[in-house]
């Protein structure tokens, strides 16, 4: 087993979208208004901690229990319907990857666990020794893709091969498909998609200083982009 290093960053916590590996969600029950999960996972949880943070299916939660190789999360109402795992039955196979820590390598690309939303699987076509995925996503979260950028799918880090209107395809090769849900999702079934945040960070400063989407004096826009020659 790969260790995780040593020094997590307190207040701070980040993902890579590297898988460390599956979990069984092996119970379900209300709690208050939100609802708690276990998940048993295929591998140990050596070093893991209540109070730390583990991305489920690309979802951010909490341990509040941890065990050799079971953990229990609370799901926030929030969570549970702006994600997949409102919809997660007991037995379902889930993504699990502990948060990043100071000593780690970088291997994928940052992710923050705060799903952006849903997707689901339009088709699946093998291409070679890898597996060519296309997935069907609302255009908030499409016009934040570009071609060879990443996004995460049920928490994985994938690279974009193509995107086209409110269609994404990436490929996985057969490593991944083993190791993760994707091996065994099929046409229909939904996923959790996190965009990459460089994207809405540069929308965030493009737009400041607007006001009923007006260019402002000395807002930051793609004329003024052109103008300087950054594009």
């Amino acid at each position: 087993m790969m260790m995780r290093g040593f020094f997590p960053l307190k207040g701070f916590f980040m993902f890579t979208g590297i898988i460390e590996g599956l979990g069984t969600l092996r119970r379900i029950r209300s709690s208050g208004t939100g609802k708690r999960i276990t998940i048993e996972t295929d591998f140990d949880l050596e070093g893991t901690k209540i109070g730390d943070s583990i991305a489920v299916n690309g979802a951010c939660l909490t341990a509040v229990v941890v065990e050799k190789r079971r953990f229990e999360a609370d799901v926030s109402p929030e969570t549970l319907s702006a994600t997949t795992l409102g919809n997660q039955a007991v037995g379902a196979r889930v993504n699990v990857e502990r948060a990043l820590r100071i000593s780690d390598r970088l291997d994928g690309h940052l992710v923050s666990g705060h799903i952006d939303g849903t997707g689901h699987l339009t088709q699946k076509a093998p291409a070679g020794n890898a597996i060519l995925l296309t997935f069907a996503v609302p255009d908030a979260l499409s016009r934040y893709m570009v071609k060879k950028g990443s996004v995460a799918v049920d928490g994985i880090s994938l690279t974009i091969n193509r995107c086209d209107g409110e269609h994404f395809e990436v490929s996985i090769i057969p490593h991944t498909a083993e190791i993760t849900n994707l091996g065994f999702k099929q046409p229909g079934d939904r996923v959790n998609i996190e965009t990459d945040m460089i994207g809405k960070y540069v929308e965030r400063f493009v737009n400041a200083g607007r006001e009923d989407n007006q260019p402002q004096q000395g807002a930051i826009d793609k004329e003024m982009l052109y103008r300087t020659g950054f594009i």
